[in-house]
């Protein structure tokens, strides 16, 4: 459920469909660094969360993201 969530978001921001789990800023060419805050934005906004820039830096695969989430929201 959050990771279909967080997938949509990631859809919305990068403005593409082509986003699935395997999704990273090395692969994706549409994750750059005013994509990466304004998913950081986002994210905070619906999850109700406050990311700290040590773990917005961590960000840096969909992997990584949902680990990071998770772990603010327990």
């Amino acid at each position: 459920m959050m990771e279909q969530k967080i997938l949509d978001i990631m859809k919305s921001v990068f403005r593409t469909d082509a986003i699935d789990e395997t999704c990273s800023q090395r692969n994706c060419e549409k994750w750059d660094s005013m994509n990466h805050l304004n998913l950081v934005v986002e994210l905070e906004m619906e999850f109700g969360v406050s990311l700290e820039p040590e773990e917005i830096a961590k960000m840096q695969s969909f992997e990584e993201v949902v680990r990071v989430v998770k772990s603010k929201m327990s």
